[in-house]
């Protein structure tokens, strides 16, 4: 066979083996990249935003101003505690009703409807009217069954110590509260008596706090000294307590994050057709408090988003290059005693 023929025919071997021997002994695929994967930022917990409700009789519909201020900016606390006055607002909201839903309730009350006087008790007011409305608006439920956390502040008659009830009959709660001394009859339950909770936590800040809350707002509605003297029982007593309560409830709301004091100082304690004027003067304290409460919720979250951003690594020291004649780092450090 002629030469040429026989390179010809070998030529595809010799390609085949130099390929061979390129490749490894192994033949070459084409690989398909694995997908981009997307890490979801981490997202901050939110901030846990408490809402405190002072005591003050008819002064309480302010509370309802500032929750649909609140509400109407974005601002929605999660948990909720009240005393006296505090604590019926509170107690609804905290079962799931909106602010206007509030209002409609407040314009809607008949105070003759929750108030039960009894003669052979001295004219005090039994309170049993009270719980009845209290449990029939929020459908019964116990406190721990309504959409909110909830704590209803009260004084233990027999110690003078605050109890904080956050189980249990929502409506007996919320009377043992509101059980003014003098005005309305002690609230028995169980082997304890009860009484309004504004003789030791005007403001139930601290109460917030055992709820969870990590930023309080609270709404101070308590009487101030006028330097009159009230003309009826339940202001002389509602300006009594309030006095007996000033020094603790001034160490109280300094541990709040944000206070609202709607004015209502010139709003008597059973001037109950005054609720339009006490919710405007809500509205109007917590419009004035919200660029504080927004500055200050903004700059909670951006330190949590802030804790949560992934740490630079630090950038590791470059290794000494040793040798007989001495360890010298290209980089400029002399690391011959390392």
């Amino acid at each position: 066979m002629p030469v040429s023929n026989r390179l010809r025919l070998a030529l595809p071997c010799v390609i085949a083996v130099l390929l061979a021997a390129c490749g490894g002994g192994d033949a070459v695929r084409p690989t398909t990249p694995a997908p981009a994967q997307s890490v979801a930022a981490a997202k901050p917990k939110p901030v846990r935003i408490g809402l405190a409700l002072g005591g003050g009789a008819a002064k309480g519909f302010a509370h309802i101003g500032v929750i649909k201020m609140l509400e109407a900016n974005g601002i929605t606390p999660h948990v909720v505690s009240g005393t006296s006055a505090g604590s019926v607002v509170g107690a609804l909201y905290a079962s799931g009703m909106d602010p206007f839903a509030l209002q409609e309730k407040a314009v809607a009350l008949d105070e003759s409807s929750i108030r039960d006087v009894r003669l052979f008790s001295g004219g005090l007011v039994q309170g049993q009217a009270l719980q009845d409305y209290v449990n029939a608006q929020v459908g019964n439920r116990p406190i721990q069954s309504l959409s909110k956390p909830f704590a209803a502040v009260t004084t233990w008659l027999e110690t003078g110590k605050r109890s904080v009830f956050v189980r249990g009959n929502t409506g007996q709660a919320v009377r043992a509260s509101s059980a003014v001394p003098g005005v309305f009859e002690p609230v028995r339950i169980g082997e304890r008596s009860f009484v309004d909770g504004g003789v030791v936590s005007p403001v139930p800040v601290d109460a917030a706090r055992q709820l969870g809350a990590e930023y309080v707002i609270a709404v101070d509605i308590s009487s101030k000294a006028s330097g009159t003297t009230p003309t009826h029982l339940l202001g002389v007593v509602n300006q009594s307590i309030a006095i007996m309560g000033q020094t603790l409830g001034k160490q109280e709301l300094a541990r709040a994050d944000v206070v609202i004091s709607p004015a209502v100082n010139d709003i008597g304690p059973a001037d109950f057709e005054q609720r339009n004027a006490a919710i405007l003067a809500g509205e109007r304290a917590a419009l004035a408090a919200l660029p504080q409460i927004r500055k200050a919720l903004a700059a909670e979250r951006a330190r949590r988003v802030a804790a949560l951003a992934p740490k630079p690594v630090p950038k590791a020291e470059p290794e000494c290059e040793k040798s007989w004649v001495g360890a010298i780092n290209p980089f400029g450090k002399d690391c011959a005693d390392d």
